[in-house]
């Protein structure tokens, strides 16, 4: 079972890691996930994880308080602004922009329910 929580923490890393130059794929969600995957088998790169300077400081306020950066609150709403936008702009059918509005509304009150980190 140990190794199953290691290839998944090395595939969210990844991804993680892809984030961090992509607009489209998410950074900090993936580094929740494999920082949790590690814990369950490699303390070395759970540690890693939650002691890196840039990587650390979102999973630590995830882990104890549930929190989200003002910064990422805002970017994320922006982000899901700026998709819904793009898809009225290319004509998406109503039915279509609806399920997504109504997608983007839930994340985006999840998002701010969240406390500040």
């Amino acid at each position: 079972m140990r190794l199953i929580w290691l290839i998944c923490g090395f595939m969210a890393l990844g991804l993680g890691l892809i984030g961090v130059i992509t607009p489209v794929l998410p950074t900090v969600p993936f580094m929740i996930l494999a920082a949790f995957c590690f814990s369950r088998s490699s303390e070395r790169l759970h540690n890693w994880i939650i002691s890196h300077p840039r990587l650390g400081p979102p999973v630590i306020a995830w882990r104890e308080r549930g929190a989200i950066s003002l910064f990422a609150k805002r970017i994320s709403t922006l982000s899901m602004l700026g998709a819904w936008l793009l898809s009225l702009f290319l004509g998406l059918a109503p039915a279509i922009l609806t399920v997504q509005a109504a997608a983007m509304i839930g994340a985006g009150v999840f998002i701010w329910s969240r406390p500040s980190a």
